[in-house]
């Protein structure tokens, strides 16, 4: 009989679906990409139990099954450990986080899933995973080794936002656990609101960090956090008000009143935002330093919305004892439906061999005749190219912005080439461009650079190199002789954000970025993901709509090339 698992998550947001058949993972969607709903759904009290339907039926169609077909299903959340969140504090919204009608509603909720799923027509077996474990397996399962110390750090699970764990051969066993208040998602997402950011902000507070002054607040921020070595850490709720939206003790630690979103970003935002980025970061060093001397591996797995914190991981991982690292690109709570679905998958098989992932390539795909249908339904200009990738790398050194749509969609929140823009790093002015007329967004935001994998070390300072890289999740300083050529993908503070690219997982856009170091020398492009302030494009119909509606230059969908100018009067 075939293992069909299908792993979900939608607990509180960043909602997702992932499909295991045979112990091979065949799809893993986020809900945003097809619901165009930014982080799926709001985190609320009483909604945990609103399915991704839509990545649901996506999975299952990209495996070739229904639902009633599927044997095990996994859960990233386990409802019954969420009660032992009653009562946690004085503070909260009235049937809200933290009271006990809230939390008994949201508990209610959860248990109604089994059920929806059995109408929707599941008949196999239903199973309520840990919110951590999910995300440790979510690391662990995928990656290279057969033992490695395992960290899951996010904002809050049932009640833990830290755990420290260890992976030997199918097994995970908790090390330690850090349990709410003390949170450092929780901690990103009050002071992102200080800042006048959304609680979804923190790469923009990331973003600012760079402008300030990490030392401004120390003594104020020594006042909230707590690094020792038997807790490891510990936050002062009573002046972070999690539960509550309070900024009153805040306002007086660093006295000055909360930013609103349309205030000027001024010097003593740009400091708190510096010193929350060194006191996470030292807070990173201090755990991992922990999960050494309590696993002694040479391997370290992480997971949780706070691993996609690039400089601290890199900070952290390069003065560890580690000597490897992998951390799961979609590390956010989407990566928890894979992570489920792993668990399961090992219980059920007992079988490692086959789940190691080398690119997060697991989404929808179309084929060259779906792209030729929804351009022709549009009446659209367009022409077909063979060597595609050698026009792409022409149009980008001579200015132009590309959308770069090909393959199977990026599982998780980074765009690593094949639903990205594309332009010329060389050009400092694109920064601008990018942010102000196609993306929107605010001109502090920095872009990315893709690299050849071969070359990485050739342009930046790497202490420890790693695979991670690939996934732009380290951050690393350019080198003294090489940044002036690359303005465009150099933040404030000297660093990029790198994509290595991997002739071998993604040999079309290695082989763009190949032309454009021809033509140029640089043998790199600037990435930054394929939309304009919504959910990254997932279908090419996405891809147009967004194409027509921005100032994106030229559209490239598999070997269809698409110019503005030809297409005007479809705006």
């Amino acid at each position: 009989m075939r293992n069909i698992i299908l792993g979900i998550n939608c607990v509180y947001h960043e909602s997702a679906a992932c499909l295991i058949i045979d112990n091979k993972v065949v799809a893993a969607i986020e809900e945003e990409r097809l619901s165009r709903v930014k982080h799926a759904k709001e985190s609320k009290i009483d909604n945990p139990d609103e399915l991704p339907i839509l990545a649901i039926n996506k999975c299952l169609e990209m495996g070739g099954i229904s639902l009633e077909d599927v044997s095990l299903i996994g859960f990233s959340f386990k409802p019954e450990r969420r009660l032992e969140n009653i009562p946690s504090e004085d503070r909260f919204v009235p049937n809200n986080w933290g009271c006990e009608d809230g939390e008994k509603l949201f508990y209610d909720k959860l248990t109604q899933i089994p059920q929806k799923l059995q109408e929707m027509g599941f008949k196999g077996q239903f199973s309520f995973i840990e919110h951590a474990i999910a995300h440790c397996a979510s690391a662990y399962y995928p990656s290279p080794f057969s033992d490695a110390a395992i960290l899951s750090i996010d904002g809050i699970g049932e009640f833990e936002s830290t755990t420290l764990a260890y992976g030997h051969g199918k097994n995970i066993d908790v090390v330690q656990q850090i349990a709410y208040p003390n949170s450092i998602g929780f901690l990103w997402e009050k002071i992102s609101k200080f800042l006048g950011f959304s609680e979804y902000d923190a790469c923009k507070v990331m973003s600012v960090a760079s402008f300030g002054n990490p030392l401004t607040f120390e003594e104020e921020f020594s006042k909230i956090i707590s690094i020792n070595d038997q807790t490891i850490f510990e936050l002062d709720n009573e002046v972070l008000c999690f539960r509550v939206e309070d900024y009153s003790k805040l306002e007086t630690l660093f006295n000055i009143k909360k930013r609103e979103t349309l205030d000027e970003l001024e010097e003593v935002h740009k400091d708190i935002a510096a010193a929350l980025q060194k006191w996470t970061t030292d807070i990173i060093v201090k755990v991992t330093d922990r999960l050494f001397e309590e696993t002694k591996s040479e391997n370290l797995c992480v997971a949780g919305g706070v691993a996609l914190n690039c400089v601290a991981n890199t900070i952290a991982f390069e003065n560890s004892k580690f000597k490897n690292i992998f951390i799961q690109p979609a590390a956010n709570d989407a990566g928890t439906a894979l992570g489920a679905a792993l668990k399961l998958n090992i219980e059920a098989e007992g079988n490692l061999e086959g789940l190691v992932l080398d690119n997060t390539f697991l989404g929808p795909s179309f084929t060259t005749e779906e792209i030729h249908n929804e351009m022709s339904k549009r009446n659209l200009v367009y022409s077909h190219v063979e060597d595609i990738e050698v026009k792409a790398a022409e149009l980008i050194k001579a200015g132009n912005i590309i959308g770069w749509f090909q393959g199977a969609m990026e599982f998780g929140p980074r765009a690593l080439g094949n639903r990205s823009l594309l332009a010329d790093p060389r050009n400092f002015h694109m920064i601008k461009k990018l942010n102000s007329i196609v993306k929107h967004r605010e001109d502090h935001r920095p872009f990315c650079p893709s690299v050849l994998s071969e070359e990485t070390e050739n342009w930046f300072d790497i202490k420890k190199s790693t695979p991670v890289s690939e996934y732009m999740l380290m951050a690393y300083p350019a080198l003294t002789n090489k940044k002036e050529l690359i303005p465009a993908v150099v933040h404030v503070d000297g660093t990029s954000r790198i994509q290595a690219v991997n002739q071998k997982t993604n040999p079309k856009y290695h082989g763009l970025i190949s032309e454009f170091y021809k033509l140029t020398g640089i043998p790199m492009v600037l990435n930054t993901s394929f939309n304009d302030r919504e959910p990254i494009v997932c279908t090419p119909e996405d891809a147009i709509k967004t194409f027509l509606k921005s100032n994106i230059d030229y559209l490239v969908m598999g070997n269809f090339i698409l110019n503005k100018q030809d297409n005007l009067e479809k705006v």
